[in-house]
């Protein structure tokens, strides 16, 4: 942060100091912090069940974007969890938050990632500066401390402290032993068949400020001696370069990037790093090297903007789009989300020939406690000091401008849904390179989605709809046939879900479609293609009548006395054209539930902010038509 910051922020101490002295300061009651984490009492790993083979593939689900103790921000802020802690956390087991109190998944999960940033890995861990939370935990600080003593302590861990990283002694040696560590927990919690554990780190590029980080998983256990990080290069290019090496040598690997939302327009841009041309072998090394991108995490979602898409009546949904840097600045959308990077690789497509924005879409959930925050109401947040504790996220217990309460604007997001033949490394790793894999907010939808020609209006219902599906068409993820086209047939769509049995009824189902026009113009629309408690559109506007809200924002309580516990569709493009390219992705929406703001009010006794519902989602990796045939 800046120097006019640090003096706003003295001043406003002074002011608050001057309250607290005529209000009497004193802590903040936080009910969720109790009871304290006992290891002898914490509740152990569950264990997992064994997952049949299925070729018609199993649905699972997991994080692949998991940090420890051993990433610079997250020790600095009080994590001292390790890469065993958050397998743990993973199977169900409770572990230590980093404010001293027990917390665990409700459901395990079946696949996991620790994904440390490459960055000075370890090196903070390794030193152990003299930091505020260093003498007095945060624990004991939001328990003992007023609001007052607790924000300068925040302020002179955030603010003031300056790691130097040039001073460690040892620091290429310290980071090969931290990245041996990831290494050996990955191998110890791997069950194959039951479990899987994947290798991995995030590559942290800022240019500034600007996000164009990448989280990279190996599919086995042949991984490279130490990572690469964005200390020797902060141009994909060049990490594009380093992963395809490693792939020569039999090192198999991908990379997933993340929160394009605060990339600044950087990381789905029309111009690569340098501002140089995209050509088509900058367009086949992004997706050889990037097949997915991460759609939802604590950080915000990245499938689109208001700005964007202002006839989406569900794009307002939990949207971060300031820049984290000392000063905040507006993340421009343009560049930044997903469904617009689709159409821009269409556009270019049609124009250049080539395409580098043809991935799928995966969730995770960015959670810097060795945990996956992805619950409403079990929400723990990201960083300790930073959102750690529902007097810390809703400004009770640290007193800041409401500008720098970022926290509260982010989300209990995400996992990661794929469609695999067994749990291992080896086919989910396959999977999320074919892109049959989509994404929730949170919730564990089960969503198929399949696209191609002549499907039965009754496919759903069939006895075998998987193989009737994949006889004339493609899953998510896929590339249509032109075989129905070239008979100017147009394509047909067949989706259908089911509620997380934990959770809200289903809303409905949407399919959004992006094409371009013959002059290579991008368009989408969104068809409402199944609707829970059998509503339709008005006859003469169109519009959809909404759901309905069932939530009781005092008791941050709702009931599933609306909606559906499943929908299904068998829908066909109305607006189809087979001489232009398209893109079709679904969308399954639930009814309104709490937000975990909400949760914390409750839990706090205190007015619950606005938005206080939200409707959690589920969205799939996108179907493409390609009149000329695949030219990838």
């Amino acid at each position: 942060m800046d120097k006019a910051l640090i003096r706003r922020f003295s001043s406003a101490c002074t002011c608050i100091a001057a309250c607290y002295v005529i209000l009497a300061c004193s802590p903040v009651d936080d009910p969720g912090m109790l009871p304290a984490f006992n290891a002898a009492t914490a509740v152990q790993p569950q264990a997992m069940p064994l997952v049949a083979n299925n070729p018609q593939r199993n649905l699972l689900w997991g994080d692949v974007h998991i940090h420890t103790s051993l990433s610079t921000d997250a020790h600095v802020m009080g994590v001292r969890a390790m890469p065993d802690d958050a397998y743990t956390f993973a199977r169900g087991g409770e572990i230590e938050h980093g404010a001293g109190f027990g917390i665990k998944i409700g459901r395990p999960l079946d696949f996991a990632a620790v994904t440390d940033h490459s960055e000075y890995l370890g090196i903070i861990r390794d030193m152990d500066p003299e930091l505020p939370l260093s003498s007095r935990s945060l624990r004991t600080r939001l328990l003992e401390d007023s609001p007052l003593r607790t924000t300068i302590a925040w302020i002179r861990t955030m603010v003031l402290f300056k790691p130097r990283f040039d001073g460690a002694e040892g620091g290429d040696q310290v980071t090969a032993n931290s990245w041996q560590t990831i290494i050996d927990s990955a191998e110890r919690n791997y069950q194959p068949g039951r479990f899987t554990t994947f290798i991995g780190y995030e590559w942290s590029s800022m240019p500034d400020k600007n996000n164009l980080h990448r989280n990279i998983i190996y599919r086995g256990s042949k991984v490279p001696p130490v990572p690469f990080s964005s200390i020797e290069s902060q141009d994909p290019r060049d990490l594009w370069t380093e992963l395809e090496k490693q792939r020569a040598s039999g090192l198999d690997n991908l990379a997933i990037p993340h929160n394009g939302n605060v990339s600044g327009g950087l990381m789905y841009d029309s111009v690569a790093f340098d501002g140089s041309a995209l050509d088509s072998a900058y367009a086949e090394r992004r997706m050889l090297n990037e097949p997915l991108s991460e759609i939802f995490q604590v950080k915000g979602q990245s499938e689109t903007h208001p700005a964007l898409s202002p006839e989406d009546s569900f794009a307002d949904f939990e949207i971060f789009d300031t820049i984290l840097s000392g000063k905040l600045r507006y993340a421009e959308p343009k560049g930044g989300y997903i469904r617009d990077a689709l159409r821009l690789g269409l556009e270019m497509s049609h124009r250049d020939g080539f395409n580098p924005y043809q991935f799928g879409v995966i969730g995770s959930s960015d959670s810097h406690n060795a945990s996956t925050p992805a619950e409403e109401d079990n929400y723990h947040g990201k960083l300790p000091l930073f959102d750690g504790t529902a007097s810390i996220r809703l400004g009770e217990s640290v007193l800041l401008p409401e500008s720098y309460q970022l926290s509260r604007r982010w989300g209990s997001a995400g996992l990661a849904a794929v469609w695999a033949e067994e749990n291992t490394r080896e086919s989910i790793f396959d999977a999320m390179r074919r892109k049959e894999t989509y994404a929730t907010s949170g919730p564990r939808i089960a969503v198929r989605f399949f696209g191609g020609w002549g499907y039965p209006r009754d496919l759903v219902e069939s006895s075998d709809p998987v193989a009737l599906a994949e006889k004339s068409g493609v899953p998510m993820g896929g590339r249509l046939p032109m075989m129905g086209a070239s008979q100017g047939d147009a394509p047909t769509f067949a989706v259908w879900a089911l509620k997380d049995p934990d959770s809200a009824n289903l809303d409905r189902i949407q399919i959004i479609k992006g094409w371009v026009d013959r002059s290579g113009k991008s368009h989408e629309k969104i068809y409402d293609v199944a609707l829970s408690d059998q509503r339709t559109p008005n006859a003469v506007t169109g519009i959809i009548p909404a759901v309905g809200n069932t939530v009781n924002i005092e008791t941050a309580s709702y009931e599933n006395s609306i909606g559906n516990v499943q929908l299904s569709a068998v829908w066909t493009d109305p607006n189809f054209d087979p001489q232009t390219q398209a893109f079709y992705y679904a969308r399954v929406i639930e009814i309104p539930t709490p937000r975990w703001t909400t949760y914390d009010a409750a839990t706090l006794g205190v007015a619950a902010p606005e938005p206080a519902t939200l409707q959690e989602r589920a969205i799939t990796s996108a179907i493409w038509y390609e009149p000329k045939g695949d030219p990838h």
